[in-house]
C-alpha cells in the first residue's frame, strides 16, 4: 500500500515546452529580483547587438513604457518569418522553443553574444504578454503571445499575419514582465542606462537610443561612442588623477579578435573588466587570465632590464603591477563557452592564448617606443610593492599578538557562555554608555565592547594604519575570526565568537557617523559578517516623554516626536538623550522590544549593498550622514526593521 510519502514513477514530473522556464526562472535569468527583471531586456538587446556585429544593424532603441512594459527596436534584418521544417514560421519557433536560434554555427553570425537559443523564448515565457512586429520581405509581420503561448492564429498557408507593406527591415519587440514571476516589475532605468552606455562603448559604430516614458516628462538619451573602449576607460577615470593616456592594444589570433585598453591612475586599486562578444563577464574568465599573466611577465622583464629590480629582488606580484590600473579587455570569439546562461565567466582556453599573444606582441612594441610611460607604470608597481611589504609586516605582528586572551585589552566585558550561536556582542560608544550597558546586560551571553569615539575611516587608509588602530585591533581580537584584505586572507567566519554583532551608537548625527564607520570596516575587512546576517544596528530612543496623565513613552526620532505632539494635546515633559550614557540600566531594559533577549530595537543588515553605500559616502565626503539616512536606506533595502 502506497503511503503519502511514496516515491515511484508517478513522482517524476516532465516539464514540457516553456513550462520549465516559468517553474525555475532563476536557472535562466539568475534570479527573479530586479537583477533578473532587467536581464530580460538584456536578452533582447543582445540579439539586436548580434545583428550589428553581423554588419546589418546601426540603431537600437530601448523604450520603457508607461504601463511597465519595455520595447526594443532594431533596424537589422528582422527575425526570419518563412516556414521552418518543423512546420511553423521560424519566428514562432524561436519564441516558443528552447534551444532554437541562428547562432549554433558560424554561417549566420561569425560572433554573437546569444549562444544557447533560449534568450527570446525565456523572455516570452516570463512575460504577461509579448508583442512582436518584424519588418522583412516588404511586409510588417505580426505575432502576439500570452505567458509564452501564441495568441494569434496563423494564416491558411501557415505564415504570420501581415499588417502593412514597408520598405524597412528590423524587429520591434514589446513585452510586459509577469508579476506572478518577479518580486517587482519596475525596471531600473539607472542600471539599464549603464548597460546601454557600456554597449555603445564596445560597439563604436552603433547608436543606441534610450527613452523612459514612465514619468510625466519623458527622458531621452542617445549613446554613441566613436572612440570605443578607449573612451570607456577614459570615462571610468574621469574623476581620478591620471598618470598616462589610455593605451590601446589590438590584434587577432586563433580567429579571435582582441582589443585591450588600459590606463594608470594614482589610485591604490585596480579595475579590470572583461567582455566577450559584448557580454560583461563579471566573474572574469580565461581572457582576463591571459591578459593579467602576460602583462605581469612582460613588466617584470622590463623592470629587470632597466634596473628597477636587482638580481636579488623578487619579482613584482600581479597585484603590484596592476596597482592603479583601469583596463577593459574585449574579445570577439566565434564559439565562446560561458558558465551558465547569464554568461558571468568565460571558459575558453584559446581565449587566454589569443589575448596573451596579442597583448604580448603589442605591449612590447608600445613600451619599446614609450620609455617614459614604461617608467611611470613601473614606479607604480614599485610603490605598491613597498606598501605590500609594510602591510605584510603589520599583519604578521597582529597575528602574532592574537595568541594572548582576546579580552586582555581591559575594555571587553565578555559573556560567560562560550557557545557562539547564543552569544552577542554590543559595540558601544564610550565608557559612559559602556557602564550602563554592562549593568543592563545579561552577562550569561551578552558581551560589551566600548570604543573611544570615531574609529579610523578605513575607506581611505592603508592596511598598516588600519591594523595599528587600537579600537580596530580590539574588535578583531574580540570577534576572533581575523580579517581579509589585499594580499592575504586570514578571515575565517567559522571562528566567530558571537552570532550577533550589534552596533549601539548614540541616537544623534555623531552616532550615525560612528555606525557608518563601523559598517565600512566590516564591509572592507569582514564582508561575510554582513552577507551572512551577523551585523545589527541598535536603535536607541532619542526622546523620552512623560505626560501628566498616562504612561511615559520612548520616541526614536524627530518624526515620532512630531506625531506624538499631534496626537497628545495635553502638557508633557520631554527628555532628550544626548547619548546612551545618559540612560541608566533600568531605562535600557525599558526600551527593549524583545523580552527574551533583552536588547534594544535593532535592524538586521543582511544586504551588503547598504554597507557599500556607506563606504561610497565616506570615500566621497567627510560630512557625517544623518541618522535618518541609515535607517531609511535600511527600509529601502527591505530589511527587517
Amino acid at each position: 500500500m502506497a503511503g503519502k510519502n511514496s516515491y515511484n514513477a508517478a513522482s517524476i514530473a516532465v516539464l514540457e515546452g516553456l513550462e520549465a522556464v516559468r517553474k525555475r526562472p532563476g536557472m535562466y535569468i539568475g534570479s527573479v529580483s530586479g537583477k533578473g527583471l532587467n536581464h530580460l531586456i538584456y536578452e533582447i538587446l543582445d540579439n539586436a547587438v548580434d545583428e550589428h556585429l553581423a554588419g546589418y544593424c546601426t540603431l537600437i532603441q530601448v523604450i520603457l513604457e508607461k504601463n511597465g512594459s519595455c520595447t526594443v527596436i532594431d533596424n537589422g534584418r528582422g527575425i526570419p518569418v518563412d516556414m521552418h521544417e518543423k512546420g511553423m514560421p521560424a519566428e514562432r519557433l524561436v519564441f516558443t522553443t528552447l534551444h532554437a536560434g541562428g547562432k549554433f554555427d558560424n554561417t549566420t553570425y561569425k560572433t554573437s553574444g546569444g549562444l544557447h537559443g533560449v534568450g527570446s523564448s525565456v523572455v516570452n515565457a516570463l512575460s504577461t504578454y509579448l508583442d512582436i512586429k518584424i519588418s522583412r520581405d516588404g511586409w510588417i509581420h505580426h505575432d502576439y503571445y500570452e505567458r509564452g503561448v501564441p495568441a494569434l492564429s496563423l494564416e491558411r498557408d501557415g505564415s504570420l499575419p501581415r499588417l502593412e507593406k514597408t520598405s524597412e527591415t528590423g524587429t520591434c519587440i514589446t513585452f510586459l514582465p509577469d508579476a506572478e514571476i518577479f518580486e517587482k516589475t519596475d525596471f531600473s532605468a539607472a542600471e539599464i542606462k549603464s548597460r546601454l552606455h557600456q554597449t555603445a562603448y564596445l560597439n563604436s559604430e552603433l547608436k543606441i537610443r534610450f527613452e523612459d516614458r514612465r514619468a510625466d516628462e519623458a527622458e531621452i538619451i542617445e549613446y554613441y561612442e566613436p572612440d570605443g573602449i578607449i573612451g570607456f576607460v577614459a570615462d571610468l577615470n574621469k574623476k581620478k588623477e591620471i598618470l598616462c593616456e589610455p593605451i590601446s592594444l589590438r590584434g587577432e589570433a586563433e580567429n579571435i579578435r582582441v582589443e585591450a585598453v588600459f590606463q594608470f591612475t594614482n589610485d591604490f586599486q585596480e579595475n579590470v573588466m572583461g567582455f566577450c562578444n559584448n557580454i560583461l563577464n563579471a566573474e572574469g574568465g580565461t581572457h582576463l587570465t591571459g591578459f593579467k599573466t602576460t602583462f605581469t611577465a612582460i613588466m617584470n622583464n622590463y623592470a629587470r632590464e632597466i634596473g628597477i629590480l636587482k638580481e636579488k629582488d623578487a619579482n613584482f606580484t600581479g597585484a603590484d603591477i596592476r596597482n592603479g590600473m583601469t583596463a577593459v579587455i574585449s574579445i570577439r570569439h566565434p564559439a565562446p563557452r560561458f558558465e551558465g546562461q547569464t554568461k558571468t565567466k568565460l571558459d575558453n582556453p584559446d581565449a587566454a592564448r589569443a589575448v596573451s599573444k596579442v597583448v604580448g606582441d603589442e605591449m612590447t612594441l608600445y613600451f619599446d617606443r614609450n620609455l617614459d610611460t614604461l617608467k611611470t607604470v613601473l614606479s607604480c608597481a614599485e610603490k605598491a610593492a613597498k606598501i605590500r611589504k609594510t602591510e605584510e609586516r603589520a599583519r604578521n605582528n597582529l597575528l602574532a599578538k592574537q595568541k594572548y586572551s582576546f579580552d586582555s585589552n581591559g575594555k571587553l566585558a565578555n559573556c560567560e557562555k562560550k557557545d557562539p550561536s547564543k552569544c552577542e556582542i554590543f559595540i558601544v560608544e564610550g565608557d559612559s554608555a559602556g557602564g550602563s550597558a554592562k549593568t543592563a546586560r545579561d552577562r550569561n551571553y551578552q558581551a560589551i565592547l566600548p570604543i573611544r569615539g570615531k574609529i579610523l575611516n578605513v575607506a581611505k587608509a592603508s592596511i598598516d594604519k588600519v591594523l595599528a588602530n587600537a579600537e580596530i585591533q580590539s574588535m578583531i581580537h574580540a570577534f576572533g575570526c581575523g580579517f581579509s584584505e589585499g594580499y592575504g586572507n586570514d578571515f575565517d567566519i567559522s571562528k566567530l565568537r558571537y552570532d550577533k554583532i550589534i552596533i549601539m551608537a548614540d541616537a544623534d548625527v555623531d552616532g550615525a557617523h560612528i555606525s557608518t564607520l563601523l559598517l565600512t570596516l566590516f564591509y572592507r575587512f569582514m564582508p561575510e559578517l554582513i552577507q551572512e546576517g551577523h551585523v545589527y544596528l541598535a536603535m536607541p530612543p532619542l526622546y523620552k516623554v512623560l505626560p501628566k496623565k498616562g504612561e511615559e513613552e520612548y520616541l526614536y526620532d524627530d518624526k515620532a516626536l512630531e506625531q506624538y505632539r499631534k496626537t497628545h494635546k495635553g502638557s508633557f515633559t520631554l527628555q532628550r538623550y544626548k547619548g546612551l550614557g545618559e540612560m541608566d540600566a533600568q531605562q535600557l531594559w525599558e526600551t527593549t522590544l524583545d523580552p527574551q533577549t533583552r536588547i534594544l530595537k535593532r535592524v538586521e543588515i543582511s544586504d551588503v549593498r547598504l554597507a557599500s553605500e556607506m563606504t561610497e559616502i565616506l570615500m566621497g565626503s567627510e560630512v557625517p550622514p544623518r541618522k535618518a539616512f541609515i535607517y531609511e536606506h535600511a527600509r529601502d533595502a527591505q530589511l527587517d526593521v
